[in-house]
Order: C-alpha cells, then sequence, then structure tokens
C-alpha cells in the first residue's frame, strides 16, 4: 500500500444538509440499549457466516467494540450491498460496515463518522494467465462488485476524492467490465479458470489475499492499483451518534485493539496509511 498523509479515526467532513433532528438516532440506541448495523455475510475476511452460523469479522469486531463503548448490544441484518449503498435505510439500522470509502459522491448520501482501515485495491487473475502485468488486461473481461470504487476503476471513471486522496493512474483498459453482487461472487466465477467467465477481478487486497489462502486457484497481478481510506457509514443528521462512534473507534485506536484485530484477521496492520 502507497503511505498516505492521514489519521485514522478523525471524522472525515464530508456532509450534507441533515434531515433528521440530532440526537435522534443515538437517543434510539441508548433508549433501546441496541445498535443496529447492516452487514454483508458473504465478504470475508470484514463480515461474514463463521463455522457456528454467527457473523465474525474484523468489521464485525470493531462493531462489537464499539457497541461496548456505548454500552448496548449489537443486531446484525443482513441487506444486500445495494440496499446499504441506495441510503434508503428506512430506520431499519443505524450503522453499515463494509470498509466504505468516503467520495463525494457517497457523502451526499452518508456520514463517515470514523476511518478504520486503508483499503488498496488489485487485479487478480487465475493461476494458468499469463498476464504477468496490469496492462496485460487491456481488452480482457474484468470482474467487479457493483457500486464499489473497484468498479469506477475499471471503468476509468474513478476520481479521487477522499481524504488525503492521491492521484489514481489507470493501467488498463477493459474491454468488458462485468458486475456482481459481491466480490466473492466475483473471484467465484474467476475461480473456474482462466477466461471462462472473466479474465480478472478488480478488488481490495484483503479479499484476494483471504481467497488466496482459503485455496482459490488465483494469483494478485502486480502491486496495487490505488488506495484508499474506508470508513462506517451513517446517515445524516446525527452528529452526536457520529461523534461517539468516531470517540469509540479512537479509543480502540488508542489502545491497540484496532492494530491487533486487524493483524488477527488479515496478518497486517491495515489500520495506518500506506
Amino acid at each position: 500500500m502507497n503511505r498516505l498523509v492521514g489519521v485514522l479515526t478523525v471524522a472525515v467532513s464530508l456532509t450534507a444538509a441533515s434531515t433528521a433532528n440530532a440526537g435522534a438516532v443515538l437517543d434510539r440506541v441508548l433508549g433501546t440499549k441496541t445498535l443496529k448495523v447492516a452487514a454483508g455475510v458473504d465478504w470475508p475476511p470484514a463480515s461474514f457466516m463463521n463455522d457456528k452460523g454467527q457473523l465474525d469479522g474484523y468489521d464485525v469486531d470493531i462493531v462489537k467494540g464499539i457497541a461496548k463503548y456505548l454500552g448496548v448490544q449489537v443486531q446484525f441484518v443482513t441487506p444486500g450491498w445495494d440496499i446499504i449503498a441506495s441510503g434508503k435505510w428506512e430506520g431499519r439500522w443505524d450503522l453499515a460496515l463494509g470498509q466504505i470509502v468516503p467520495t463525494k459522491a457517497r457523502a451526499e448520501k452518508f456520514s463517515f463518522p470514523a476511518i478504520y482501515i486503508y483499503s488498496q485495491a488489485v487485479a487478480a487473475v487465475h493461476k494458468d494467465s499469463k498476464a504477468t502485468q496490469a496492462s496485460d488486461l487491456d481488452g480482457k473481461v474484468v470482474g467487479v462488485a457493483a457500486n464499489t470504487t473497484q468498479e469506477a476503476y475499471a471503468n476509468r471513471t474513478l476520481t479521487p476524492d477522499w481524504l488525503g486522496a492521491q492521484p489514481v493512474e489507470f493501467q488498463f483498459k477493459a474491454g468488458k467490465v462485468k458486475t456482481y453482487e459481491s466480490t466473492n461472487i466475483a473471484l467465484d466465477d474467476l475461480r473456474l479458470g482462466d477466461g471462462i467467465r472473466v479474465d480478472a477481478v478488480i478488488a481490495p487486497a484483503t479479499i484476494v489475499g483471504k481467497a488466496i489462502k482459503s485455496g482459490y486457484p488465483i494469483k494478485q497481478l502486480g502491486g496495487g492499483l490505488f488506495s484508499a481510506p474506508a470508513s462506517f457509514a451513517t446517515l445524516h443528521g446525527d452528529t452526536e451518534f457520529d461523534d461517539k462512534i468516531a470517540t469509540a473507534v479512537k479509543s480502540m485506536k488508542d489502545d491497540g485493539a484496532l492494530s491487533k484485530l486487524s493483524v488477527k484477521w488479515y496478518g497486517v496492520d491495515f489500520t495506518v496509511a500506506n
């Protein structure tokens, strides 16, 4: 990962006009003693169903730490990423995880109270692929999760506009960009063979690394394509709630818990800008 300049847990100042009463979400969470969190069930190692049928992962552990700080319990809900990204939550959950890059476009719908990981996007190809560098993907079919910065990169429309953003170099021009509901579904297609359904997948390095360790017959192609900070998301309107989230994550950073969780799940400390 290329080292970025930034502070891990500062609240990202990308906000829009508030549409809810200040304190309403926090009052509900504290009143019900429950923090409702939207999570994916197939985003390992960030959030996934373990062998016991329970949500587990890096993001899940952090949310449990936030709930402990607030003195409440966590209730997970599992809508699809498209529903989370739409911003039409209708009060069904209070917070969304998923290592969401705080772009200006997303900031029209969401607030980003705490950066807790720095995500690097990489290209993955089947182990039988003859590609040796990203430029070899010119004209190829490239898979990505829909509504992600990886999709924007593959389409060459990504404009780095997050905190500490660095210029992005587009290293290939895809012949076709194939979108999927999740990165793991894209990687499942890639594992079928070189060029059978896709020639490559653009995804976070953390997910690609997990897939390789799990035995997927794939390999990372070269180094990172771009790196960006990632945050939880909330709807605009309750700055008190956002401040509590930010303070809870800062507390986990200060006592070393955040770094330990990153090493636990990834083997590397991704909580500092690189």
